[in-house]
């Protein structure tokens, strides 16, 4: 049996611009990072008493004779492009709910690469496991999604992270003074709304949008690496970085119908009138988790007025995708 942990991630600056439509054609940028909440995949062989060859447990249970019968896209497409002869067990577990944010696909589809290929004996790099997750949820499953989430979820970490436009993607670790990567851990706040979503849905409005955003998408890109300068200069000017968050929130919402919602707006203004500098709603936006950016002082009256929503308490620059268990025995 193989456990494979694999984090969640907070994108800061850049959103939008990790798309392939975007990016192939004008390059992109996107700095964030990773935090200490996390998928979970357990992979065994299962053992040959059953009607079945494959069990998949996630939010149902699905046991199937053959790969193509199972429902769970992500499982089928990673099962398909890395066969086994054998029959599997396959368990999801997870810190925080699907859908809402926080990069929650693509950390299972870098956690289930890695544990079915650590079950063959294969050892995988960080960057085997973004690109195939990226080749995976694009090319095979053929979601409209963006490119960072895999790279995060198979680097960890607080990065710096360029799209190409040759399709190269280069991850370059933020290095920060000692100390101020402490400090941009305890200005963040995150929320759960309540809301959860279906990202495609709306990434294919951003999508179909971009030849019509293309000053915004400029301005986003630009954003991530103004943010990379003030995060890596000697005193970090923490209530800029929290201005130009305000401002790409207001931005991101004129890429597409449905990035935010009255009640999501409602959130977001609660926390700016508690003392937050600026936040964002996570992932391509409709819902999930909300992320303000406020000096510490605030958070205890951010809290307060947004008591009837989750506080979910974490830590940043978490390390990337790894086995944490490995057992071996045969039948």
């Amino acid at each position: 049996m193989i456990i494979t942990r694999t984090p969640f991630r907070v994108s800061l600056f850049g959103g939008g611009t990790d798309y392939p439509a975007w990016y192939l054609e004008n390059g992109g940028a996107v700095l964030g990072t990773t935090i200490d909440k996390y998928c979970y995949l357990s992979v065994r062989k299962l053992p040959p008493f059953f009607e079945h060859k494959h069990r998949i447990v996630y939010s149902k249970i699905e046991n199937v004779s053959d790969v193509f019968e199972i429902e769970h896209p992500a499982v089928r497409a990673v099962m398909t492009e890395h066969p086994i002869e054998y029959g599997v067990e396959v368990h999801h577990f997870s810190d925080l709910p699907a859908r809402s944010g926080l990069g929650s696909s693509s950390a299972f589809t870098v956690g289930l690469v890695n544990a079915l290929r650590g079950l063959e004996g294969k050892i995988s790099s960080a960057h085997f496991l973004g690109m195939e997750a990226i080749r995976i949820e694009q090319e095979v499953i053929k979601e409209k999604v963006g490119s960072q989430d895999q790279i995060w979820a198979a680097h960890g970490g607080t990065n710096f992270i360029e799209f190409q436009q040759n399709g190269r993607v280069d991850i370059n670790k933020l290095i920060m003074r000692p100390g101020n990567h402490s400090q941009l851990n305890d200005h963040i706040l995150l929320f759960f709304t309540g809301f959860t979503r279906i990202a495609e849905t709306i990434a294919v409005k951003q999508i179909e949008n971009v030849s019509k955003k293309r000053q915004q998408l400029h301005t986003l890109q630009q954003m991530a690496l103004e943010a990379r300068t003030v995060l890596q200069s000697s005193a970090p000017e923490f209530a800029q970085l929290g201005a130009m968050l305000d401002h790409a929130w207001h931005l991101k919402r004129e890429l597409a119908d449905g990035i935010s919602t009255p009640a999501i707006d409602d959130i977001y203004q609660a926390g700016i009138n508690a003392g937050a500098w600026g936040g964002k709603l996570l992932g391509a936006g409709g819902g999930g988790f909300m992320m303000f950016f406020a000096p510490p002082e605030s958070h205890e009256a951010i809290r307060a007025a947004l008591q009837k929503l989750i506080h979910v308490r974490c830590n940043i620059g978490s390390e990337g995708s790894k086995i944490v268990s490995y057992e071996h025995y045969e039948y």
